[in-house]
């Protein structure tokens, strides 16, 4: 399990349960055991089990969980997803926690797998973004894999993306470009190079000095896209972005880009309903 998940938990479960949690210490003996079942109330792609059992065992290692439908796994209203059965005092002081992390997690795998329809019949990808949820990224992410896409980058740290207030601080397209490359070479770094261009003038810049693995095409219409692709063609990696929307995304994608980057997959997601039930 990844630390950052880790902390994630042990700060969750501080925040939430602080000095005790006086209801049910107050009318469940400590003794007392039971079941319970994580009940599906609406359609969608299940996403979140193996953070839940990280969940279950962090907080009481007794506590046994079975899985009855994977990650992944689309779902419909009645069915279980896990069984758990240990102490009752646990199972009440982890359900909250657990169904916050699977209903979000869910949610957001499966509006991901409806962009991922959406775009069968084309090699297009859609990508996540940084409009996470702070503290929460490691695991919004890790939905948007599950759901079918694609994570476009963890940070800061893991890629350089060269965006308009990059390249206006840096005073321009050419100084941006190679200044990153010189910091990768400094700093014995091997880091992908994307940049970000908002118009034509600004693309035909990129295509004459180089240096870049990916074009970002920020706010460009269908038609300057299927253009602008025309222009790179296939000498690197493309990816539209800006006002996309769930009704626009394939006229993008029929335009040949290689990903569609996508903030509403992470920012403005409904959880998936479900509910932890005795059984």
């Amino acid at each position: 399990m990844n630390k950052w998940i880790d902390q994630l938990i042990d700060l969750a479960f501080a925040e939430d349960i602080g000095d005790g949690d006086h209801t049910t210490l107050s009318c469940i003996p400590a003794t007392a055991m039971g079941r319970s079942k994580l009940l599906i109330k609406e359609p969608g792609v299940l996403a979140g089990i193996e953070v839940a059992k990280e969940i279950f065992h962090r907080f009481d290692p007794d506590m046994k969980v079975e899985v009855l439908i994977g990650d992944g796994e689309e779902v419909k209203p009645g069915d279980v997803a896990i069984v758990v059965e240990g102490r009752v005092q646990s199972l009440l002081q982890t359900e909250r926690l657990m169904l916050n992390v699977m209903q979000r997690m869910s949610g957001i795998a499966t509006m991901t797998h409806r962009y991922v329809k959406q775009l069968e019949g084309t090699h297009t990808r859609v990508l996540d973004t940084r409009k996470t949820t702070p503290g929460l990224r490691m695991l919004e992410k890790a939905a948007v894999k599950i759901g079918g896409g694609v994570n476009h980058r963890i940070g800061l740290f893991d890629m350089i993306l060269l965006k308009d207030n990059h390249v206006d601080f840096a005073g321009g397209i050419d100084k941006a470009i190679l200044r990153a490359r010189e910091y990768c070479r400094e700093q014995g770094k091997d880091l992908k190079i994307e940049i970000e261009v908002r118009n034509f003038d600004e693309l035909q810049q990129v295509l004459e000095i180089g240096g870049v693995d990916r074009i970002m095409l920020d706010n460009f219409t269908p038609e300057d896209t299927c253009k602008a692709v025309q222009m790179i063609a296939g000498r690197y990696e493309t990816e539209s972005s800006g006002g996309i929307t769930f009704d626009t995304l394939r006229d993008y994608a029929e335009c040949g880009v290689d990903y569609i980057s996508v903030g509403a997959l992470t920012h403005s997601v409904k959880g998936l309903d479900m509910s932890f039930k005795a059984c």
